[in-house]
């Protein structure tokens, strides 16, 4: 079984004879290639090109041969695509070209234009496609209405994300039309990537769990359930919602065919909380893979343990890898679950 089969096998909760390992986004930046491209390009510039975005995105699975890629991208492409563009400030974080936080900057926002100015996104995923070939997935993925909505409403990246609360609150018409056009933009985004050959697709709800348990299913599940509704055919999604740990009938009601679970709870609890046709993910903690080898194969052993006999399990970090992730935890990750096979 190669590396696709048995990631699409995990996904529709069969039984394998290992759990699939894939890292998260990001996966790349540990690692002295990538580091070197850094030194030459921006990163937008790695994300706007195809040829460079197709080479980082191939890069860990050259290195470590996971059984999935995923597209180097960034969330906030969407938000590009819909005439806010966005930049890395010189002091750190995202600046957005501008706040979205009247009625009038959210009908600025053009729906439309999202798969034709997102047309390196396209490109690159031919490219990541035709040189995996049918043997490694190969993933794409998009931010999630909540999720992108604060960084358009808070002008950026923020300590302590505040903006999209209030509106949420105070103001839900103009909440409820700016996620209107957010759904319908991610749709389309992720429709094109599925039309360009992705096996499957992951929806980060990065900033999920700043919701409130009561609030998470109108603020942010819906629109997920949305998105996945109005995606044609039938490639999985995947939805990670960080921090999130509440909420797991909602993110079933989404549709998704795999949950992902971050580091702060027991993975095979949640398992034993969601139905047996929808695959879990997780959930290594990313601080591991900075420390030792040794650390890394215990924890990994014991969520393997805990997970035994149970289809659906991908295996995964928590959340995304850190730049001071080391090399040899990362083999170490690898080596152990496919040990376990």
């Amino acid at each position: 079984m190669n590396s696709r089969n048995l990631f699409l096998a995990a996904v529709r909760c069969e039984p394998v004879p290992r759990p699939p390992v894939w890292l998260m986004r990001q996966a790349g930046r540990a690692l002295p290639e990538y580091r070197a491209l850094k030194e030459k390009f921006t990163f937008l510039q790695l994300v706007q090109n195809p040829e460079l975005a197709a080479e980082v995105t191939i890069q860990p699975i050259s290195r470590f041969g996971f059984d999935a890629a995923i597209l180097f991208s960034d969330i906030l492409v969407v938000c590009e695509g819909m005439g806010q563009g966005y930049k890395f400030r010189e002091e750190g974080g995202i600046g957005m070209d501008f706040a979205v936080r009247t009625a009038e900057d959210v009908e600025k926002l053009d729906v439309n234009a999202v798969v034709d100015r997102l047309q390196y996104v396209a490109r690159a995923l031919k490219l990541i496609r035709g040189q995996l070939g049918t043997k490694t997935a190969l993933l794409g993925f998009a931010g999630s209405p909540w999720t992108l909505a604060n960084f358009m409403i808070e002008g950026g990246s923020a300590k302590e994300f505040r903006g999209a609360k209030a509106m949420f609150y105070s103001e839900p018409k103009l909440y409820n039309r700016l996620c209107e056009k957010l759904t319908a933009a991610c749709t389309r985004y992720l429709q094109m990537q599925i039309d360009t050959g992705v096996d499957a697709i992951q929806i980060f709800d990065t900033l999920g769990g700043t919701l409130a348990s009561t609030s998470y299913q109108e603020a942010s599940g819906r629109w997920i359930k949305q998105i996945i509704a109005g995606l044609k055919g039938h490639t999985p999604v995947i939805v990670f919602s960080k921090g999130t740990n509440g909420n797991w009938d909602d993110l079933v009601a989404t549709g998704a065919n795999v949950i992902g679970v971050d580091w702060t709870v027991r993975l095979a609890d949640v398992a034993a909380c969601l139905p047996k046709n929808v695959a879990i993910q997780g959930n290594l903690d990313p601080f591991l893979i900075s420390t030792t080898p040794e650390a890394v194969a215990a924890e990994t052993n014991r969520i393997l343990a805990g997970m035994k006999g149970r289809p659906g399990h991908i295996f995964n970090l928590g959340h995304g890898v850190t730049p001071d992730s080391k090399l040899d935890c990362i083999q170490a990750l690898v080596d152990t679950v496919r040990g376990n096979s």
